[in-house]
């Protein structure tokens, strides 16, 4: 109990159509990057969890990937991941973006999301009731208040939703707002997660996210779909011996390698510039991410590989973690 309010936790997973917003949404309600950001639609690919610490309850968030009609065995498996999802979280926040009018995309989420929805007459949080859904309306800050009052109308007339809530990932408007409202929602319960932590995810798939979202930066539309990355290994580098009965000097150093696969020929070239210098600039971003990430210094090292359309082979994709 905390100032007579009992103590809530429990999961909230964040859905929505590509580029709605949700991964830029769960940094700003963490406090911190957990989950990499790109203007690309399909950027996430894995589940990440962000945990919320507030003094009444904890909110673990699990950003998804964008629900949309999948094109190939890739996509597929990202609708899986996102359905499964769906069916173990306490409460689920469907993200509109407010400078994107409702449609078909929304609509296929909605449908999608009408089962989950608790009979009318019960609490939305209550054993048996089903999953609540909330309407998040992101981006609010990019339009006027008569765009958004209209965009509201809009989702409100969608579907029936426990609560519709506009927000600003990047001004922080009404971000805390939202949290009450999922924090209301969660099951009474102890923590789920120690003080201060903030993600569940593994260190390797931090890095590899870190790294394809600098590759994901200004590129042309082609190569999000194509691009996937995988961190063959994070190891200490031995430190450089001292003068005589010193200790080594320098900070620590980790040699990180990781692998950039591609589908064609031509996405390779485009990722690696000519000359090889947006490879660099790829390199340089995604360092000072990482570096903050495993607070040490890094040497990153690269590669940049075909793997012929690997979207649609099973036995590629499992070898890339899909």
């Amino acid at each position: 109990m905390t100032g007579g309010r009992p103590f809530r936790a429990g999961f909230a997973c964040l859905v929505g159509r590509p580029n709605a917003g949700k991964s830029t949404l769960t940094n700003a309600l963490v406090g911190q990057k957990v989950a990499i950001t790109s203007d690309r639609p399909q950027t996430t690919r894995h589940t990440v969890r962000g945990i919320v610490h507030r003094a009444d309850g904890q909110v673990v968030l699990v950003d998804t990937p964008g629900l949309h009609r999948p094109r190939t065995l890739l996509g597929e498996r990202l609708n899986d991941l996102v359905r499964g999802t769906l069916a173990e979280v306490d409460v689920v926040g469907f993200c509109l973006p407010a400078d994107q009018r409702v449609g078909p995309g929304d609509r296929f989420i909605a449908e999608q999301l009408a089962a989950l929805r608790p009979p009318e007459g019960t609490a939305g949080a209550s054993a048996g009731a089903g999953t609540p859904v909330v309407a998040v309306v992101t981006k609010a800050d990019l339009v006027g208040k008569g765009r958004l009052a209209e965009h509201l109308l809009a989702v409100q007339e969608l579907g029936a939703w426990t609560d519709i809530v506009p927000v600003s990932a990047r001004s922080g408007y009404q971000v805390d707002v939202l949290v009450d409202v999922l924090l209301g929602l969660l099951p009474e319960g102890p923590p789920l997660y120690p003080e201060g932590e903030l993600t569940d995810e593994p260190e390797a798939v931090m890095v590899a996210e870190l790294v394809r979202e600098a590759a994901l930066e200004g590129v042309r539309d082609e190569l999000p779909h194509s691009l996937a990355v995988v961190v063959e290994e994070i190891v200490a580098r031995e430190p450089r011996e001292g003068q005589a009965g010193r200790p080594p000097v320098g900070p620590p150093l980790l040699d990180v390698r990781v692998e950039l696969f591609v589908e064609r020929d031509s996405q390779k070239a485009i990722v690696i510039g000519k000359g090889g210098a947006r490879l660099r600039d790829v390199g340089t971003r995604a360092r000072r991410e990482i570096e903050a990430l495993l607070g040490a210094k890094v040497f990153l090292d690269l590669h940049v590989r075909v793997a012929k359309d690997w979207q649609r082979d099973p036995k590629q994709l499992g070898r890339l973690g899909f």
